[in-house]
């Protein structure tokens, strides 16, 4: 058994990792750490899910919403490359998304890349039996009618982002967003545990997720689970989910592999000889640009860049310690991955366990200060 004063700064992360699946956090969890472009902590903990065998790093995972980064690099990638602009109307590459003249039309690619469309959600969102569907998904993003006016404010966008992105990367690429992110950011960076939507002729090996009801006491509850952590759960241990394309949602990957995104990205869009973007479209895609005092969707302060959330207030997942640069996001009360310029530091922490957003916040910032401080001096 390890010293629990180990001074070894790994070790004691680690402490703190297998802490959290000890007491009933999750079931089971993933750990990658990179400082600069050396990977320094990779590890795993706990089951596949609430009965299973031990999770091991290269067990994949429901990524949730730590999809949205992938998706909106390609979209970055595009743009690098002279096929659209930031700040080109949606309309110019999707004709259908909207009537000339209307409010809907003044939508751009910053906008919808900075949750500052006006389309933050619809009743495609809960047509859950229609998500594999992306011929449903383009039709009721073409609908869809504004909450605000683009760029008026920012709401985030919690499925619809996806299929905006999405949907824009196959007009102006011609390829569908999971080919694309494949092609050209994970078969690239070697992140060859990670898909958007589980490829077709794989077998489903997905963590099992569970959802804990707020308040619950770990494993020492006495009751069944009930609430939407719950319901999360059972919707995104389908198979039928894990294999469908949702941008937004339905990544499948390890916290190795998104680890190496960020590190990627910290290092100005280059790891191990693979160039994923040109250094000024890392700054461009992780430059702050909206900040608002409450979210209209959730209800907290949020800071956007493009794809990428920035931190800077006590709602954040990256750390009490993370200086406002950092960028990242987080996934569905289980899931956090974040690139910090100022240390060279990239995490990821993946879960199977669905935390009210408080409960999951607390966990994931531990953790990151616990990176922090062990190798962030």
């Amino acid at each position: 058994m390890d010293d629990p004063f180990d001074a070894d700064p790994a070790t004691r992360v680690r402490h703190v990792f297998e802490r959290h699946a000890t007491v009933g956090l999750h079931h089971g969890a993933q750990l990658a750490v990179y400082d600069g472009d050396e990977l320094v902590l990779d590890l795993a903990t706990g089951t596949v899910g609430p009965d299973g065998p031990a999770t091991t790093p290269d067990r994949r995972y429901v990524l949730f919403s730590c999809t949205k980064p992938y998706a909106g690099v390609c979209l970055h990638h595009l743009v690098e490359r002279g096929h659209l602009d930031y700040d080109d109307p949606v309309r110019d590459h999707w004709p259908e998304f909207a009537d000339a003249g209307t409010e809907k039309a003044e939508a751009t690619v910053r906008h919808v890349l900075s949750h500052q469309a006006g389309l933050p959600y619809g009743p495609f969102d809960e047509a859950y039996d229609q998500w594999g569907d992306w011929d449903a998904a383009v039709a009721a993003m073409e609908d869809l009618e504004p909450k605000f006016r683009p760029g008026s404010t920012a709401a985030y966008h919690s499925l619809t982002y996806g299929f905006l992105v999405g949907e824009l990367v196959r007009r102006v690429s011609g390829q569908p967003v999971d080919a694309y992110a494949r092609d050209h950011v994970f078969e690239p960076l070697g992140m060859s545990d990670t898909s958007i939507g589980l490829p077709a002729g794989e077998p489903d090996d997905v963590a099992t997720l569970a959802g804990f009801a707020p308040g619950e006491r770990c494993r020492n509850a006495g009751v069944g689970l009930d609430g939407r952590e719950d319901e999360a759960a059972a919707l995104f241990n389908r198979e039928a989910m894990h294999r469908a394309v949702v941008p937004a949602a339905t990544g499948v990957g390890t916290a190795r592999d998104m680890a190496r995104f960020y590190a990627c990205l910290v290092n100005a869009g280059e790891l191990d000889g693979a160039r994923l973007l040109a250094p000024d479209t890392v700054e461009a895609a992780t430059s702050l640009q909206v900040e608002v005092e409450t979210d209209a969707t959730l209800n907290v302060p949020r800071r956007y860049a493009l794809g990428f959330e920035r931190a800077g207030t006590v709602w954040d997942k990256y750390g009490t310690l993370a200086p406002r640069t950092t960028f990242g996001h987080g996934g569905l009360g289980s899931i956090v991955g974040w690139g910090d310029p100022e240390s060279g530091l990239a995490m990821a922490y993946v879960t199977n366990g669905i935390r009210d957003e408080t409960e999951h916040a607390q966990r994931a910032c531990e953790m990151a200060d616990a990176v922090r401080r062990a190798f962030g001096g």
